[in-house]
């Protein structure tokens, strides 16, 4: 792959919000590229994951795959586990303090983090460090030399801590520090690359290109990624809402949530979490457009895609076939109750409501059980927003279509 594709393979999926800002990190990604191919060496590429939490979900996955491409080309990755930034917690797309977490809180959460990102990492080919190596040794002077580069101001300009500063909510002193730890990341990893998401852009653009200038390194290039939307096509993909589709699970169970997806969703996540070419992206959209592909067999492929690249090509077909024959060849009951679906209501009241359970523990269990299902992805968590029209399914023989009224 020449130069010129492999920026548009690495620029794919990007957003800044401000496309002179993108062009310039375009312009110098392609400088860099040209520069290591001289001196014969791989760029070092790099992003940071705070374990706050064990299981990771398509959303999180967003950056990995993008790392994974700078991988398949020869560059250097290194997968940073923030063990030290994981204790303040990113504000970036907060509007509240985030609780901080115990050391062991973190340890735990970091030890299931590796494996999981192995799904699409290459094992042999990633570096994992912990930033613990470098931060736990800064000293009162090194943070005062870190935080000469920024003033107030530039922090409260940001729209979480704005947003805090307008509301006379409190805005604790510990949360500037995020930023300049992650960009002493940066720095100590002397790297040509950061990869993050759009909540990202402050702390990479800004925090980790000064403080690399101010060492004397050459500023860090900052791929900046959109953030993928939940199932619903629309709001950030969340396990707290419901509408995430977590990584840990089955190839039924991923392709059949990734079909409940709405249909201009299907954008974001072929940029974003496929291992598909620009190229290859722009001919399925114009196929779309053009009506010689239905969106359902364009979601169908994207779903297949999906599913393969965590599970493999064999899973993914067995479940694809098996979503057809449910859903496209209407293998279900000629007849089913149908339940017309009421604002705010949770997957345990719908399975109390429409009969599918005879208790809150009985619709409990089976949801703890994997036993039910929409339209064929499981629902994890009882307690969760239900996600909207469907068939419902309970253990093999019990349906009900849900309908919104």
């Amino acid at each position: 792959m020449n130069i010129d594709d492999q920026v548009a393979l690495f620029m794919q999926g990007t957003e800044y919000g401000d496309e002179h800002l993108k062009q310039t990190m375009a312009a110098e990604l392609k400088d860099r590229l040209i520069q290591a191919e001289k001196e014969g060496r791989p760029l070092r590429v790099y992003c940071g994951y705070d374990p706050r939490k064990a299981d990771l979900h398509l959303g999180h996955t967003v950056t990995m795959r993008k790392l994974r491409q700078f991988q398949d080309l020869g560059h250097e990755v290194t997968f940073v586990i923030g063990t030290y930034t994981s204790l303040i917690g990113d504000p970036s797309d907060k509007d509240v303090l985030r609780p901080q977490l115990s050391p062991a809180e973190v340890e735990e959460n970091a030890r299931t983090y590796a494996e999981q990102a192995y799904h699409i990492l290459d094992r042999e080919k990633t570096k994992i460090r912990y930033n613990a190596e470098w931060l736990a040794g800064l000293n009162f002077a090194d943070l005062i030399r870190l935080a000469s580069n920024f003033t107030i101001q530039q922090f409260l300009t940001r729209e979480s801590f704005r947003k805090r500063w307008d509301n006379a909510d409190p805005i604790f002193l510990h949360e500037f520090f995020y930023a300049l730890m992650q960009g002493y990341d940066a720095y100590a990893l002397k790297t040509d690359v950061q990869v993050g998401g759009t909540d990202q852009l402050f702390n990479i653009v800004t925090a980790s290109r000064k403080i690399m200038s101010y060492f004397g390194e050459k500023p860090n290039i900052a791929i900046i990624l959109g953030i993928l939307p939940g199932t619903d096509g629309v709001v950030k993909m969340s396990k707290s809402l419901g509408n995430h589709i977590p990584i840990n699970t089955d190839a039924a169970d991923m392709y059949g949530k990734v079909m409940s997806i709405p249909d201009q969703a299907m954008p974001g996540y072929s940029r974003l979490v496929t291992r598909w070419m620009p190229a290859e992206i722009e001919r399925m959209e114009k196929e779309i457009a053009s009506g010689a592909l239905h969106p359902r067999d364009a979601k169908m492929r994207l779903a297949w895609e999906i599913t393969a690249s965590f599970y493999g090509e064999e899973a993914a077909s067995k479940a694809q076939e098996d979503f057809i024959r449910l859903f496209q060849k209407h293998d279900l009951p000629d007849h089913m109750p149908e339940y017309t679906l009421k604002a705010g209501m949770s997957v345990q009241e719908v399975l109390l409501d429409s009969g599918l359970a005879a208790s809150n523990s009985e619709a409990r269990r089976l949801v703890e059980q994997k036993g039910v299902r929409l339209d064929g992805a499981i629902l994890e968590d009882a307690r969760q927003p239900f996600p909207g029209p469907g068939v419902l399914q309970v253990g093999k023989r019990r349906f009900v279509r849900v309908k919104t009224s």
